[in-house]
């Protein structure tokens, strides 16, 4: 019913992701090249007629839209007096950080993991740790013996967990965010958990919010339609806090920042997103899906040195390539100039990343084959110039 084959020009319109020399293919940023949901874009249009784009409040529509998508796709009901408009996550996260933690605390990653975190500690005084997750048999897990070690040090204070996982695409599952809740519980540990992906579960995959199974934790919730509606640029997210003095803290932290209130448009495009967009939205997974096998079956039949690692949410994959190379960020840079493929190295995602790309898939079929064509080209070049030294 939605067309998601259609190419748009993105050059030109001051686009971080397309603003890229002549011929080059940006595939590494999670933006997708799709239009939004039409019943968001008609939402928009319909306010920008309007005219008058004066100061905004948060009205009821928007906490009603969050509260019904939740309860109806996941079977989570948030409380309305717990959750709290921000501009972003990643705005939100660096207010928490710095509100809920004190400088030179540790705060806790399971990595690799979303690049920004590091920059949300780090440029706020506090010490990321790792505890890298366990990649064997091309699959990953979590080192619970490792967790428990990092997470009672006296300095380790809050976990940024990222769920579904980005890079890798792990849903996590039920027990396994109890186990993370009740080991944080005990050790006296904030969970602040990035859930910003979750709508772009697999079809027939189930995220489960860390906040429904493991309500004992002190922790708080970073949500969006930013990611799965593509609307990143008009700054619109969630956070929520089921406990009483975590939501005061995070509340006056948001305020502090002056992060919590709505521009003309993020209101108006959130509630299109969750009350009109989810047949938009079940139809792009669906697409994303097939991207995501086209990948996997041409990685195995014509560039057999790499591996794509399984995943089951977000339309970013996680590409194996320690057999030709460990260092990703020199890969990546050889790709681009090669080819122009531009992808996203894996050591910016911390330990463990470096012999993995990140190749983002949310774009029109012909794009796609046009992304995997180059890089077929470039590991082809690339291990050629190796042999030849």
């Amino acid at each position: 019913m939605y067309d998601f084959d259609t190419v748009t020009d993105r050059k030109n319109t001051a686009s971080l992701k397309w603003d890229v020399k002549e011929n080059e293919l940006p595939m590494w940023v999670a933006d997708m090249d799709f239009k939004t949901a039409p019943a968001v874009a008609e939402a928009l249009a319909a306010r920008a007629a309007h005219g008058i784009f004066g100061y905004n409040i948060v009205p009821d529509e928007w906490y009603d839209a969050y509260i019904s998508w939740w309860q109806a796709r996941y079977g989570f009901t948030m409380e309305r007096e717990h959750l709290i408009f921000c501009t972003g996550v990643v705005p939100a996260i660096s207010s928490i950080v710095r509100k809920l933690t004190t400088p030179a605390e540790n705060v806790l990653l399971l990595t690799p993991v979303y690049n920004i975190f590091f920059n949300s500690i780090l440029n706020n005084g506090r010490n990321p740790i790792s505890c890298p997750l366990v990649y064997r048999d091309r699959k990953y897990s979590i080192d619970f013996d490792d967790l428990e070690r990092k997470l009672k040090m006296p300095q380790t204070t809050m976990m940024l967990l990222c769920n579904p996982h980005n890079p890798t695409g792990i849903i996590w599952d039920a027990q396994t965010l109890k186990t993370i809740g009740d080991m944080c519980r005990r050790n006296n540990v904030i969970v602040v958990s990035d859930e910003i992906h979750c709508d772009l579960a697999a079809p027939g995959k189930k995220y489960t919010p860390f906040a429904s199974v493991s309500k004992e934790c002190d922790s708080v919730t970073c949500i969006a339609p930013t990611k799965s509606f593509n609307i990143a640029g008009l700054q619109t997210a969630a956070v929520y806090a089921p406990a009483e003095r975590i939501y005061n803290k995070v509340n006056r932290a948001l305020n502090t920042d002056e992060v919590a209130e709505p521009n003309a448009f993020a209101v108006t495009a959130a509630v299109a997103a969750y009350t009109r967009g989810g047949e938009w939205l079940d139809e792009l997974r669906a697409y994303i899906a097939e991207n995501r096998r086209i990948v996997d079956n041409f990685i195995a039949s014509e560039i057999p040195d790499l591996y794509l690692v399984p995943s089951d949410a977000t339309y970013l994959l996680w590409i194996d390539c320690s057999k030709i190379c460990g260092d990703s960020k020199a890969l990546a840079g050889f790709i681009r100039r090669e080819t122009g493929l531009y992808l996203s190295d894996g050591a910016q995602y911390g330990e463990g990343g470096e012999g993995f790309l990140r190749l983002n898939i949310a774009c029109p079929k012909a794009l796609l084959y046009d992304g995997l064509k180059r890089l077929k080209k470039a590991v082809n070049a690339f291990n050629n110039k190796n042999r030849e030294v």
